[in-house]
């Protein structure tokens, strides 16, 4: 089995396809889903697709690394970072079961 990656523009196209519309139509669709979903994420919202899974945003802490190149010490700001927790009908259909 050959593994490939989808884009976004073959997802559009896939879209399209399977429900007969025009390439610019499901274009419009996607781009909207994502602008909900990043909308969503940025109030501090947490997406759930049941069955596919679900969307949080984590918050880090700030804390004190290290350069690997120069072993310098340096500050790392906090940060927030989008996280997917994979659904178990997705994952039992990926795992075949």
């Amino acid at each position: 089995m050959e593994v490939g990656t989808m884009n976004k523009s073959e997802l559009i196209e896939s879209l399209a396809a399977k429900k007969g519309l025009s390439f610019k139509k499901a274009e419009e669709v996607v781009n909207a889903i994502f602008a909900s979903m990043t909308d969503a994420l940025l109030s501090g919202d947490r997406i759930e697709i049941r069955g596919f899974g679900s969307f949080v945003v984590k918050a880090y802490d700030a804390y004190t690394g290290r350069n690997p190149k120069t072993g310098e010490s340096i500050s790392v700001r906090e940060k927030k970072l989008p996280f997917f927790k994979v659904g178990k009908e997705l994952k039992e259909k990926v795992s075949g079961y």
